[in-house]
């Protein structure tokens, strides 16, 4: 004799089953509060990008500006210095990168990169050191090139090139 078993859902079925959903519902509503808050803030967000207008750089000169908390130097290079830079045999250099590696093609006249020393991260001073053109960190004694390359002293790398792309001529966006 064999016992008739019914496998319809029971009403206790449809208790644990909603009982569940409403669990994951709650537990995922108290988690969005603290997962959304590991997001960088609005003012970071602002910040991680900066476009700048070039056509406020003279030819020759050096500004100074600030992306993501960080210094950037923006060099309208002159054509002395772009020969300079291309000329430099690379196994002078202790961070070999020819200088059309540091820049973007058909815009060698801007040199644009994160300013702080890749030894310590100060900031080099621009056109003091031995270098004509150049950079030197009064700090430790490291000298860069007109293409911010390292040519002396102890920092291991070139100045680092942030992400940055052409809008137009004379707009930059970087980040």
């Amino acid at each position: 004799m064999t016992a008739d078993v019914k496998n319809e859902p029971t009403r206790r079925d449809f208790l644990y089953i909603a009982t569940g959903a409403v669990g994951v519902v709650g537990v995922g509503s108290a988690a969005w509060p603290l997962v959304d808050q590991m997001n960088p803030s609005a003012a970071v967000q602002a910040l991680a990008t900066v476009e700048f207008d070039l056509s406020t750089v003279e030819q020759g000169a050096l500004v100074l500006i600030k992306w993501n908390g960080l210094p950037i130097f923006v060099r309208h290079r002159t054509p002395d210095a772009i020969a300079e830079a291309q000329g430099t045999a690379l196994a002078d250099l202790k961070d070999p990168a020819p200088d059309s590696a540091r820049v973007k093609l058909g815009q060698e006249q801007w040199l644009i990169m994160i300013a702080n020393c890749t030894h310590l991260g100060c900031v080099p001073e621009f056109d003091t050191g031995v270098f004509r053109g150049g950079w030197d960190c009064k700090c430790h004694g490291s000298q860069y090139d007109s293409a911010g390359r390292v040519r002396s002293g102890p920092a291991p790398k070139n100045l680092v090139l942030p992400p940055y792309e052409f809008l137009s001529d004379t707009l930059v966006k970087i980040g």
